[in-house]
């Protein structure tokens, strides 16, 4: 069938588009928000296909996979008056944990009948409000990058975008006392000024934004991984580096605690003992390659990418049968 969905998470969308159907993404001449048309620095295959605003008009649609709130009406405009949820089946994909006056946060799909809404964890169905919408959890899955971890690296690797902006949210306050115990590479869109911004010296903070391909292998070079999130969804970086066969230093918050298993590396709400571990590594890297090993065996039985598509494929027939 042919599901129309916006390029909005790249990791995401390269699971979900390894599944049997026609991908549909729009594209506009800027090729901004709403129109990224295919990754550039992701690999999809040839069923992803872009389309043009003037071509979604006529094109047959049998699903559209919403992820932000203005798509409803973007997808009708676009779809020549075909409203998602009435004239094509749909669904609501909700990639973030809630903001605001959590849990009391008010999901923009709350008590709609026409469509599901889907969340990507557990902790986030239970912390916004969805109202008398249908819901479920799809958990996320993983294209597996293989076991590539060396971690011959004496660093701890950190993914994360932005981290000036969105500061305690990720965490970004703590990585100065962190780079203390291990020293931080960190990855992601606008990391640029890292160092200078948490007055740290290059060699305690480096930072860059690398494609996927190259991202991984920097990654696993590294002898950790470090998660110091305070508030999110579940960072598809996490489940990458788990699959790598990286040993997780990360905070127990949101679904973390679920996705990182015990021996598999250290989960704490105090970050002195985040320290402590980051250190542990560093000195005994035949423990953190035998944790790394468990984090990889976990991560490929829960968040594998056959269990992630079968989900949606029992979620796409149950959708568009109603």
């Amino acid at each position: 069938m042919n599901i129309l969905l916006w390029h909005v998470h790249g990791s995401w969308t390269t699971a979900f588009v390894q599944g049997p159907h026609t991908y549909l993404v729009p594209v506009t001449e800027d090729r901004g928000p709403d129109g990224l048309g295919r990754a550039r620095t992701f690999r999809w295959p040839e069923s992803v296909r872009e389309r043009t605003p003037a071509q979604l008009r006529d094109d047959p649609v049998d699903l559209v996979v919403l992820q932000r709130p203005h798509e409803a009406a973007l997808a009708e405009r676009w779809l020549g008056g075909r409203r998602p949820g009435r004239d094509v089946p749909a669904v609501y994909l909700e990639h973030n944990a809630p903001h605001g006056t959590v849990p009391d946060t008010r999901h923009p799909c709350a008590d709609r009948d026409d469509l599901t809404l889907v969340h990507v964890t557990h902790f986030n169905r239970l912390f916004w409000d969805n109202g008398a919408t249908p819901t479920t959890v799809i958990e996320h899955g993983i294209v597996d990058p293989g076991h590539r971890y060396s971690g011959h690296v004496e660093r701890a690797a950190v993914v994360v975008n932005e981290p000036v902006r969105r500061g305690r949210t990720t965490g970004t306050d703590l990585l100065p006392a962190l780079s203390r115990a291990a020293p931080l590479s960190v990855f992601g869109m606008g990391t640029e000024g890292l160092a200078d911004h948490l007055g740290l010296s290059a060699d305690r903070c480096r930072a860059a934004d690398l494609p996927q391909e190259a991202l991984h292998d920097a990654m696993a070079a590294c002898r950790l991984y470090l998660h110091p999130v305070r508030w999110t969804s579940l960072g598809l970086s996490l489940l990458e580096a788990m699959h790598l066969g990286m040993p997780v230093v990360a905070l127990a918050t949101t679904e973390a605690v679920r996705a990182v298993p015990p021996g598999a590396g250290t989960l704490s709400t105090r970050p002195e003992e985040l320290a402590e571990a980051a250190r542990g590594y560093l000195a005994d890297p035949a423990a953190a390659a035998e944790d790394g090993a468990r984090a990889r065996q976990a991560a490929l039985a829960r968040y594998g990418l056959k269990r992630f598509l079968y989900d949606w494929e029992q979620l796409i027939a149950e959708v568009v049968a109603r």
